[in-house]
């Protein structure tokens, strides 16, 4: 088995996934990367593995389904021989207002944004206790700490994670394993992109540093806590907003 260091990344086809799975690509990563669909996860793996020469695994998983995740992770490792960095960034949204949201809306959100980061994690830490050694990193969002309307399930799926990384990282932070949480802000994405240039403008001016931030600032932060630079930082959630939130 190879010398690199081996990061997985869940969510990571499109979106702040792909550019973090990248962005770990280039600080000399091996990847094992999953996405919800065959086709654009491969594609995505593709790219990476021709981009930085490096060897990544591939593969379609639905987060929200245990065995899923769980065999996926399981897999990593065994194909690797190691698993030093698990990044939780699979999400999915179903906003709509508390008085109309439909039971499935709180539990595919549920499922997906918190339970698969419970399952991920749960299957990482065997080899990382082995090891005695590893880095958990979640992505939560800025709306866990200042609520949004229309998003109860999903605000309530980042505040879990919150809660999850400080509990988890006090029960085994005697192994050498840390884990943190990345909350960004509003973020320039597909998603923020179909709302309009004067909505953006209009979510620009509720920033201090008056603009939307880049995929790739979140990105740095997971690299930053991936590395032995981070070693001493542990059960935090470090916000990437631009000072929307204090």
């Amino acid at each position: 088995m190879g010398d690199r260091s081996v990061a997985i990344v869940t969510g990571a086809s499109r979106g702040i996934g792909f550019v973090i799975a990248r962005a770990l690509a280039g600080a000399g990563y091996d990847l094992a990367i999953c996405g919800t669909r065959t086709e654009t996860i491969e594609q995505a793996g593709n790219r990476l593995a021709d981009e930085f020469g490096i060897e990544v695994l591939a593969r379609a998983v639905n987060v929200a389904d245990r065995e899923q995740v769980q065999a996926f992770i399981q897999q990593a490792a065994k194909h690797f021989g190691r698993l030093d960095v698990l990044v939780n960034n699979a999400g999915i949204t179903r906003d709509t207002l508390a008085m109309r949201m439909k039971e499935s809306d709180w539990d595919e959100v549920i499922a997906t944004n918190l339970s698969s980061v419970f399952h991920a994690s749960q299957a990482a830490l065997k080899p990382m206790m082995r090891a005695r050694k590893g880095r958990i990193i979640n992505i939560s969002s800025v709306v866990a700490s200042m609520g949004n309307p229309g998003q109860l399930n999903y605000c309530a799926s980042k505040g879990g994670i919150d809660a999850l990384t400080r509990s988890l990282a006090r029960e085994i932070g005697s192994r050498g394993i840390t884990v943190n949480a990345v909350a960004p802000g509003f973020i320039a994405t597909d998603m923020t992109a179909e709302l309009g240039e004067e909505a953006q403008r209009k979510l620009a001016e509720q920033i201090p540093l008056g603009r939307l931030g880049q995929a790739e600032d979140v990105a740095a932060a997971v690299v930053f806590l991936a590395g032995d630079q981070a070693g001493y930082i542990t059960g935090q959630v470090l916000h990437v907003n631009g000072g929307m939130y204090m």
